[in-house]
């Protein structure tokens, strides 16, 4: 088994937790454990803020709408975008993946690993090729190709790009991620989340520890004042830089090489139990 890498030392008291939702403090059913409500309730009395740090498009975010705190933030689409829950996810800022890197991007992997299919994430809503598998949530989706979807001249062209998606029907996950960042990593930010052949692809630089790193510097907040919390590829850039940071039980090998600590899988509050601890921690410093 990989060992997570070793905590730095002297760690401050914890400001603010970062976690992720799916696979982390969702449990497998898509809902929010009434431990886990009642931990971040008690998070934030004991003044340690939390922010929501997911691949979810803003639209996704009813399942915790109502468990935010205090400043009422998330950070959505792997970093690409922060919105506001209180505000029904209004974009505060979105960091896009610009629509000629995108067509690139499109090229290289269409040469790479035949048989691709892709989605086309916008803060308007998402669009897909036929092949790709079709998101029932979103019902006024547009079918095209995805150089239609992302010329320039197409219908809500106009709205930026958060990500591009890319599906394939028959490779190992992470074959696949690796032989995209191989055709075309030098052009935009690659990971994945899914258990499938899925990868996601956002602007050069843009990953959840990036827009993080920002919102926290915004607050004066440090990296070791961070505690944060994942279970897939797409969690390792802010795994890695907060100052603590916990794999879940039911991580990703590589999610567990990047974290200082371990904690229980979602489906046993395992980011509930950590966050008792640390509000535990704080009320015995005072």
């Amino acid at each position: 088994m990989t060992s997570p890498r070793a905590p730095r030392t002297s760690a401050p008291a914890p400001r603010l937790i970062a976690t992720d939702l799916d696979g982390t403090l969702l449990r497998d059913d898509k809902t929010v454990s009434a431990r886990t409500v009642a931990a971040l309730a008690a998070a934030e009395r004991a003044g340690i803020e939390v922010f929501f740090v997911t691949g979810r498009p803003a639209r996704w975010m009813d399942v915790v709408s109502e468990h935010v705190h205090g400043h009422g933030l998330a950070i959505c689409a792997n970093g690409a975008a922060v919105v506001d829950l209180r505000a029904g996810g209004t974009f505060l800022e979105v960091r896009p993946l610009e629509r000629p890197v995108a067509l690139d991007v499109v090229r290289a992997l269409r040469e790479a690993a035949p048989g691709i299919s892709f989605a086309v994430e916008q803060t308007t809503g998402i669009h897909y090729e036929p092949l790709y598998p079709p998101f029932y949530l979103d019902p006024g989706a547009t079918i095209a190709t995805a150089e239609k979807l992302l010329f320039e001249e197409a219908p809500g062209a106009a709205a930026p790009v958060l990500k591009l998606l890319a599906k394939h029907p028959e490779l190992d996950p992470d074959e696949f991620l690796a032989v995209a960042r191989k055709a075309a990593g030098h052009l935009a930010a690659f990971t994945r989340s899914s258990p499938t052949a899925l990868i996601e692809i956002s602007g050069p630089g843009v990953s959840k520890a990036s827009t993080l790193a920002r919102c926290c510097a915004e607050r004066g907040i440090t990296a070791e004042e961070v505690v944060a919390f994942g279970d897939m590829p797409n969690d390792i850039e802010m795994l890695s830089w907060a100052g603590r940071s916990y794999a879940m039980g039911n991580a990703h090998p590589d999610v567990i090489a990047a974290a200082t600590d371990r904690t229980a899988a979602n489906d046993e509050d395992g980011v509930a139990a950590v966050i008792e601890r640390l509000v535990a921690e704080v009320a015995a410093a005072h």
